[in-house]
């Protein structure tokens, strides 16, 4: 299992993604499944993962033997993050036709992408990439995307992101929720990564690692249960009990 996050707010993008994978109670493995697929002058473009991992790395493989051979179209070549998402999907979907072929069960094979970035004089996005190859983008509704374990981070989600958040805040904002999913399934751990994209500083993009020991990581996560506990000690009690009770009928 995995759980990566996506968000984008008025000054920029922020990405957050674990790093653990499992194939079985013995099979606990780190892989990155946070990529910078293109870093130029004029474009930038990230990519989370989640999925069969052969096959994750089987899409990103191919891009980069786009970009190597200049195999039309790639990255470079893309006038927009809609028609870059496109071009994921369909190499995401090829993987998914060749599975199908060699007898191999869809559902094992599948994978699901976050792509993010921003091409010179358009805006920056974030999109959602099916394993059908279709696609859906973020909104001012819909401002953030996650793939994998997504159940347990989205209610900090929910409640904490607005579209004016400074960067660092929203990264914050991830990592919590990042934390919350990591408390609640133990296949989602660390090394976590956040790679933060500012439109207004494109070269100064800011990548973070926190591993399974890292002490501003545990501070974070113990300081929100602190003032969890705290909200929830100063809570309305209970509204007194009505005149009436329920009676409790012999049988």
């Amino acid at each position: 299992m995995t759980y990566c996050v996506a968000l984008a707010v008025e000054r920029g993008l922020v990405f957050a993604s674990d790093s653990r994978t499992n194939a079985g109670p013995d099979q606990v493995s780190v892989f990155g499944k946070m990529h910078v697929l293109l870093e130029a002058a004029d474009r930038f473009f990230v990519l989370l993962s989640a999925g069969n991992l052969g096959t994750t790395q089987a899409v990103r493989t191919r891009i980069r033997h786009d970009l190597e051979f200049d195999r039309r179209p790639n990255l470079r070549t893309v006038q927009s993050m809609a028609e870059a998402a496109e071009y994921l999907g369909g190499i995401n979907a090829e993987q998914g036709r060749k599975h199908a072929e060699g007898g191999e069960p869809d559902t094992a094979m599948t994978a699901t992408f976050i792509l993010g970035g921003q091409i010179r004089g358009r805006a920056p996005g974030i999109f959602l990439v099916y394993s059908e190859g279709n696609y859906i983008r973020a909104s001012s509704q819909t401002p953030f995307l996650q793939i994998g374990e997504l159940k347990y981070g989205k209610p900090i989600l929910d409640r904490l992101v607005k579209p004016d958040l400074e960067l660092d805040d929203a990264a914050r904002v991830m990592l919590l929720s990042m934390d919350a999913t990591m408390r609640s399934n133990v296949t989602v751990g660390p090394p976590i990564e956040v790679l933060i994209y500012d439109p207004a500083r494109p070269q100064l993009v800011r990548h973070m690692i926190f591993g399974p020991d890292d002490d501003y990581l545990r501070e974070l996560g113990r300081a929100w249960q602190g003032y969890v506990e705290k909200a929830f000690s100063v809570l309305p009690p209970l509204p007194p009990r009505p005149a009436e009770l329920l009676r409790v009928v012999d049988e």
